[in-house]
């Protein structure tokens, strides 16, 4: 439909009310993200990432960055700015699968905007 509509696939995910408040509530980076939202992220899956997918993640931890899946989703702790971190180079399609990368504020303000 979005092809049909806009003349180009784009691959979209989406989340329940519900799906998206446990999604922000299992945020194993907190404390982090609460102190720096720009260095703690999200990416939202459409399939659950496999257990060993955080395993794999962890060669391109060269800053001390810290990785972990809830739910099939990965969340990351840059420790700083996501663009200064090899890791980000490895967050893609190719590797994980489809998802969307979003940081702490995006989820806050979306969760805020479930909560209503």
């Amino acid at each position: 439909m979005f092809a049909a509509t806009f003349g180009r696939h784009v691959d979209i995910i989406a989340r329940t009310a519900e799906g998206w408040l446990k999604l922000a509530d299992g945020n194993p980076f907190l404390a982090e993200g609460e102190k720096d939202p720009a260095s703690v992220h999200v990416r939202v899956m459409r399939l659950p990432l496999v257990p060993d997918a955080r395993e794999k993640l962890h060669r391109y931890c060269s800053r001390g960055e810290r990785v972990s899946i809830v739910d099939g989703d990965l969340w990351v702790d840059f420790g700083g700015k996501a663009s200064d971190s090899k890791l980000g180079g490895a967050l893609t399609t190719q590797r994980l699968g489809v998802g969307t990368l979003r940081n702490w504020n995006t989820v806050k303000g979306l969760r805020a905007m479930v909560v209503g």
